[in-house]
């Protein structure tokens, strides 16, 4: 059983206390954000763990407003990615890109190919090798601060990509591993701030990875759960072909 203050918010008080007057961290006291990803890199399997992969298969849930659906995401080198959600008496969701056209299409929006900003971000996500080559991606990255993410402090990184909005990271001081991401999605219905939170970490081959994803944006809670990843297993070419819905789309634009 633990123990608990008899004197609750006299210890309270003296923790904000604690906390006001403890010095922030200078700039010049925090570890490069070089540093820290490279350590992320390590802490979740190593550089040469990554290389020998070179497709990805996870499959799970995803449930949102009290609805579940079940998941699978395909992934294949240098860029190629498709993911599938079938939502029982709702219908299916799917996501996709092929490295050059990125798109959506569902039961409830239809076929949507993804432009400017929403699209910068879709092919950054698509990156098999996002991981390890990040400074590929990021035109600039730093670390700004330490803030405490379900009670872990974390170093505060703020990655800016090449092509894209900045977004802010967070990694666990103690283990090296990204614990949240905050970011601000382009959509087809406009701007919208994420909130990510990575969780419940697990081996899978050689490679740690988060097994839980709790996402926050838009008024809504979206928890992503990973049953089970599977590495270098064979994906057919025509899993990343577009859909002839998008393929249809993209003709009319031609037009």
């Amino acid at each position: 059983m633990k123990r608990r203050s008899i004197f609750p918010h006299m210890a309270c008080a003296a923790l904000a206390l604690a906390a006001i007057a403890a010095p922030a961290p200078a700039a010049d006291d925090l570890p490069k954000a070089e540093t820290i990803l490279d350590k992320a890199v390590e802490a979740t399997g190593g550089k040469a763990a990554y290389q020998k992969i070179h497709t990805e298969i996870s499959t799970g849930s995803m449930s949102i407003a009290g609805i579940t659906g079940t998941m699978t995401n395909y992934k294949a080198e240098p860029d190629k990615v498709f993911t599938e959600i079938v939502f029982q008496g709702i219908g299916t969701a799917q996501e996709g890109s092929n490295g050059k056209v990125a798109w959506s299409n569902s039961a409830m929006q239809g076929p949507h190919v993804k432009e400017g900003e929403e699209r910068d971000l879709a092919l950054l996500m698509a990156r098999f090798d996002s991981v390890v080559n990040w400074r590929s991606i990021y035109s600039k990255v730093e670390t700004v601060g330490v803030e405490s993410v379900d009670g872990a402090d974390c170093y505060k990184l703020v990655l800016t990509p090449k092509a894209g909005k900045p977004m802010t990271q967070y990694y666990d001081k103690q283990t090296g591993l990204p614990r949240r991401v905050s970011m601000t999605v382009a959509t087809a219905m406009g701007e919208i701030a994420s909130d990510s939170t990575l969780d419940d970490y697990r081996k899978e081959g050689e490679i740690l990875s988060p097994h839980k994803i709790t996402t926050n944006a838009a008024g809504q809670q979206f928890v992503i759960t990973v049953d089970k990843v599977e590495y270098n297993a064979e994906i057919p070419a025509s899993k990343f072909d577009l859909p002839e819905a998008i393929q249809a789309l993209l003709a009319k634009d031609k037009k």
